[in-house]
């Protein structure tokens, strides 16, 4: 039985799985078991199986998985983008299983993710957003060759599709790595 970690494209019949994943990755007291938690910004939803269903079937993004001997360990939504920053890869809703956080998947899955972007979508950078107070994840991604480049997006506020915050000072800072 191989103990590599293999990467492949969601499908339909995984929706249920990254959903939970997800879930656990960021929501709740499951999630506390990792370091990568919202639980103390944010209550409610990361997701839902309709927007994971949204996201499969659109034709410009790849929702990557990271499994190992058959089982969901990490997951990302890859992007294509255009207008702006047409030409660039997205990095998004990176879940990684609170369990196996810390010993490489997660790295594994964006290296992967990287990979895809600039050898498949011959992508110039990869950009991603980050709620700017989680100092020690934007430090994660600072060691990887992210960059901050002083842009901002507003929390929505108000959307519980992107959970409940439990503060009032959160936004994104927009990183960007060149490939």
């Amino acid at each position: 039985m191989s103990t590599a970690v293999r990467f492949r494209s969601a499908g339909p019949a995984d929706i249920e799985a990254i959903v939970a994943l997800t879930e656990s990755a960021y929501r709740g007291d499951a999630s506390r078991v990792g370091w990568t938690t919202e639980a103390d910004l944010l209550d409610g939803q990361r997701t839902d199986a309709a927007e994971v269903a949204a996201l499969i079937a659109n034709p410009h993004v790849m929702l990557l998985l990271a499994e190992r001997n058959g089982q969901l360990l990490a997951s990302c939504v890859l992007e294509r983008l255009s207008g702006e920053h047409a030409g660039d890869g997205y990095f998004g809703m990176f879940s990684v299983r609170p369990d196996a956080q810390g010993n490489g998947t997660g790295r594994a899955l964006l290296t992967e993710a990287e990979r895809v972007a600039r050898d498949q979508w011959h992508a110039r950078a990869m950009r991603m957003t980050v709620i700017d107070v989680r100092a020690e994840l934007i430090a994660w991604y600072a060691r990887r060759g992210y960059r901050s480049t002083g842009e901002y997006r507003p929390f929505p506020y108000g959307d519980p599709r992107f959970g409940i915050p439990k503060r009032d000072d959160l936004r994104f800072e927009w990183l960007v790595k060149d490939l």
